[in-house]
């Protein structure tokens, strides 16, 4: 089986709900990525065999996102592209299929990209369509995040399990606060610049604005400020705080097989060594990607132990906890090893979660940081999508 490396990852900053990005459309934003991803290696369009986009929020990307992308972006009209919603997922899920194209030898070159414009999600008014005679117009949040097979808000389904684990609310407070602290960390020594790629703003009047960085993080949280958030649709735990807020912005992967960068003369970023994804009960999510992550490790032959670097979605804070504990195993040691080698440039609490593009974000931070400190196998795992998830193994060397 042909191997598939990563030769180019880039990311523009993730903006916050209603923040300095709320003008721009997925489509906007997906674009940025993929040109950016191309510009950086200096891809020539003409040899991507295969445009893969994810995206989890389609009601504001019209028809088809992939197709106007691969427009937008610059590639040429024969170039076949797919548009993936596997929610949360999706921009991971867009790397495993062209990883399984790779190595099939269908393709040789493919960008797996994800965007995400929450702050353009349109409302929804349903009985408009054939004419109101009476009483008023029911309008509808499409972001109003709730599981429609459990019939409880997804927030509550996690504060629900994350105690059934041992994290209650001061603890999932405390991953939550280690998020903000651990980014800033990493964003004041340079770490973000390699994935990074800052977006300009048109201004009203005078020269644009330049966003160089996450909207999100904030410097001045504290557990004291934390602890006073009210539980979000009467659960237990999980407030705006300790977990991710509605976000925009887009991730991109370019991908070849390793005889394509090889003659291509590019450098390899990484190894993308297995991929594996897992589905279970709709409340399962705070553990999914601990499951997939066995999963995608047994398929690698790599031993847990050999990880140096692991990223786990913060899709709340509850769920590297619950995932880091399952993969632990009730070894209070190794659970402590677990949590220093996790998320340690800070998580999406902090960064944020614009979801159809966290899953190749999740990759290009892992990727980058390996680099940093030598190299090594790492993991990265994303839940999404009522109790599915993706993970991935890779391989700096």
């Amino acid at each position: 089986m042909r191997e598939m490396v990563v030769v180019g990852a880039v990311r523009t900053p993730f903006g916050k709900f209603g923040g300095l990005l709320r003008d721009f459309s997925a489509v906007d934003l997906g674009t940025r990525a993929v040109k950016s991803v191309m510009e950086k290696i200096d891809l020539d369009p003409r040899e991507v065999d295969e445009l893969f986009m994810g995206v989890a929020v389609l009601s504001g990307t019209a028809s088809v996102p992939a197709r106007q992308i691969l427009f937008t972006a610059g590639l040429p009209p024969e170039t076949p592209s797919l548009t993936i919603d596997r929610a949360c997922c999706s921009s991971m899920t867009a790397a495993a299929l062209a990883m399984r194209n790779i190595a099939a030898g269908d393709i040789d070159c493919a960008i797996a990209a994800g965007m995400e414009a929450m702050s353009q999600t349109p409302l929804v008014a349903r009985n408009v369509r054939w004419g109101v005679r009476l009483g008023g117009v029911l309008l509808e949040e499409p972001l109003f995040m709730r599981n429609p097979i459990a019939d409880i808000p997804i927030a509550v389904g996690v504060g629900d399990v994350s105690i059934e684990y041992g994290f209650g609310r001061e603890a999932q407070d405390e991953w939550a606060l280690q998020s903000h602290q651990r980014y800033f960390r990493a964003f004041e020594t340079g770490k973000f610049a390699d994935e990074i790629q800052p977006v300009e703003i048109p201004a009203k009047k005078g020269p644009a604005i330049v966003m160089d960085r996450d909207e999100s993080p904030r410097a001045d949280t504290s557990l004291e400020k934390l602890s006073l958030l009210t539980p979000v649709y009467g659960g237990k735990t999980v407030t705006a705080g300790n977990a991710p807020g509605l976000n925009d912005g887009a991730s991109a992967l370019a991908l070849m097989s390793r005889e394509k960068q090889e003659a291509m003369g590019l450098e390899a970023l990484a190894t993308v060594v297995s991929h594996a994804n897992m589905a279970g009960d709709p409340l399962s999510s705070p553990y999914m990607p601990a499951l997939s992550m066995v999963k995608a490790l047994d398929k690698a032959g790599v031993a847990l132990k050999e990880l140096k670097r692991i990223e786990i979605n913060e899709a709340f804070a509850a769920t590297p906890l619950v995932s880091m504990k399952v993969l632990s195993d009730g070894d209070d040691r190794f659970m402590e090893h677990l949590r220093s080698i996790t998320n340690i440039n800070g998580g999406a609490v902090a960064i944020g979660h614009p979801t159809g593009a966290s899953g190749a974000r999740l990759m290009m931070t892992l990727i980058y940081e390996l680099r940093r400190i030598g190299g090594g196998y790492g993991a990265a795992a994303i839940c999404g999508g009522y109790g599915q998830s993706d993970a991935v193994i890779v391989k700096v060397d």
